[in-house]
């Protein structure tokens, strides 16, 4: 971030959808700065037909276990599973991420003893709850854009694994925003960053300052030749909105 940069800020865009009902934790961050913080998404999901799910030869009763790393590819496997009229054997076991995807898995089904595990941690730790499972024919469904932390892990490990892509990840139209500008734009993924040239291909930074988060999100824009103004997680920052905090307390100060 150079000095010429460092301009005040009164308008920001975060590219995601607009949070719920009183989990918007932006909204002391703008009352205090007196800020215009608007919310769009960039990108959306598109699940496959039940077609394109048979393209990929893979029929959902097949597999013992369940592996779930997000509450899209919750809605969208029971969505597919319900239009195929495929009814999961009550014996199958899921295993989620963390205990907020294992909560919205019940959502679709019983939930029995012994039929759900779950990681109380990161992806790393998740990755200790297969160990004990060697015998199960796993199935993970998943985004068309998706880490490869799960596959290589138990591809590895010599588990009895199949992937299979049961929703996209779409960039949004955005041709509303053509004229629309802000000092600040939010991203969150490399798909966000993608999605903006998707839409303006000619997309000039000029004095926009742009924020990132993560290391994949950062490698997008670089790659794009974008100017990182704003990066988060940082030392003592672990958030996005602790970064623009830190970031708008510098320049609205001045």
């Amino acid at each position: 971030m150079t000095l010429e940069r460092e301009k005040k800020v009164k308008s920001i865009l975060i590219t995601q959808p607009p949070p719920e009902l009183g989990k918007n934790v932006y909204e002391e961050f703008a009352k205090k700065h007196k800020l215009n913080i608007d919310f769009r998404a960039f990108i959306h999901i598109e699940r496959l037909s039940p077609k394109e799910i048979r393209k990929q030869k893979i029929a959902f009763t097949d597999f013992t276990a369940i592996i779930f790393n997000s509450k899209n590819a919750v809605d969208n496997f029971f969505s597919l599973a319900a239009e195929m009229k495929v009814e999961m054997p009550p014996e199958t076991k899921y295993f989620s991420i963390n205990e907020n995807v294992s909560n919205y898995v019940q959502k679709y089904i019983v939930p029995r003893k012994r039929k759900m595990f779950t990681s109380k941690g990161n992806e790393k730790d998740f990755l200790t709850v297969f160990k004990n499972h060697k015998k199960e024919k796993f199935l993970f469904p998943c985004s068309d854009i998706r880490k490869s932390t799960i596959p290589d892990y138990m591809n590895s490990q010599g588990f009895d694994y199949t992937e299979c892509i049961i929703y996209r990840t779409v960039s949004s139209d955005l041709s509303d925003l053509k004229e629309v500008f802000y000092d600040i734009l939010v991203f969150f993924s490399p798909a966000d960053i993608k999605s903006l040239f998707d839409n303006f291909p000619d997309f000039v930074q000029n004095n926009t300052r742009i924020a990132g988060f993560g290391d994949s999100t950062q490698q997008a824009m670089a790659d794009q030749n974008l100017i990182l103004d704003i990066p988060a997680p940082a030392l003592n920052i672990p958030s996005m909105v602790a970064a623009l905090e830190v970031y708008v307390n510098k320049v609205n100060g001045k």
